[in-house]
């Protein structure tokens, strides 16, 4: 197809043409959760929504034009330069600055997803979001579309490869242990507990961990416990998310809020088998390739305790 375009149809030549490195650009449509869009490959002017297809795009070796700012992570922090642009928050684009851009993709995130049919009317609009109910396979899924659209398809499976070797060597021990796990987040002195189906489901469903704990219902935010239901659910294995660390508002509170004699008591304190997740891999840059990398390297953290 890239030979049929360019020797026959000199118009789609001067448009399909990337002339920096003059690379090809064949027309291509991707599927994502909020539809397909139909665009050229190897666009050169990008703006990114999210973290995590930052954290992709800088992994592939991909500088977008312009990216939201806020909580950027600190392998991430080049793109504070002046030379990006800001495009807004995570929850409100500023589309006067992204149409000054004149992008040629535009890669929305969950929180803007809502926004991408406005968005797509500046240019074409992909949204990168990752499924809670299928964190690894979502994640693949999303990886395969920027591959698919930069072409660099090769590179997105070797990496799929790696990642997928270290998960099911995680899975394989969790599983052979029959391991439990309780997983919380500490939000402005509360306490809320994520079970199997929430937006911490990869802890289970792709690493194999039990609930110590049944019937945590799905909630954004989770559901409110006490210390007491901790020192009921007795888990052999604790993952705490401190919220207000993720978003900068305090640095290890969560750590000091566990430390009480209902929590001390469990199997998973006893052990030293409480551990305080990267909050913002698993929080605001889920779906990234470096993110999963420390969300793998978390897991790990508390089995090499075994």
């Amino acid at each position: 197809m890239k030979a049929l375009k360019t020797l026959f149809t000199p118009l789609a030549l001067a448009t399909s043409l990337t002339f920096s490195g003059f690379a090809l650009a064949d027309t291509i449509t991707v599927q994502h959760v909020a539809g397909e869009t139909t665009l050229d490959t190897n666009p050169q002017r990008v703006v990114v929504m999210g973290l995590g297809s930052l954290d992709v795009l800088d992994t592939l070796g991909i500088e977008p034009v312009g990216m939201v700012k806020t909580y950027l992570p600190s392998y991430l922090e080049k793109y504070q330069a002046d030379e990006f642009k800001n495009v807004g928050s995570m929850f409100e684009p500023d589309f006067e600055t992204i149409f000054t851009l004149k992008p040629d993709l535009i890669i929305a995130s969950p929180r803007t997803a809502p926004l991408a049919e406005e968005l797509s009317k500046i240019a074409p609009t992909v949204v990168f979001q990752v499924d809670s109910a299928g964190y690894w396979e979502s994640t693949q899924q999303n990886w395969r579309m920027i591959g698919k659209i930069f072409e660099k398809e090769k590179e997105i499976e070797e990496y799929i490869t790696q990642y997928q070797t270290q998960i099911d060597d995680i899975r394989q021990f969790v599983e052979a242990g029959e391991i439990d796990a309780l997983t919380v987040m500490t939000n402005g002195g509360n306490l809320s507990a994520f079970g199997e189906q929430s937006r911490f489901s990869s802890i289970y469903k792709d690493f194999g961990f039990k609930e110590a704990q049944s019937g945590i219902v799905e909630s954004t935010h989770g559901n409110l416990i006490s210390f007491e239901y901790v020192a009921s659910a007795n888990p052999s294995v604790m993952f705490v998310l401190d919220r207000d660390q993720a978003l900068g508002r305090g640095d290890s509170a969560g750590k000091a809020l566990l430390d009480n004699d209902l929590v001390n008591g469990t199997k998973a304190a006893k052990n030293n088998h409480i551990t305080i997740m990267d909050g913002n891999a698993w929080y605001l840059t889920a779906g990234g390739m470096d993110a999963t990398q420390v969300m793998i390297d978390d897991i790990r953290s508390v089995l090499d305790q075994e």
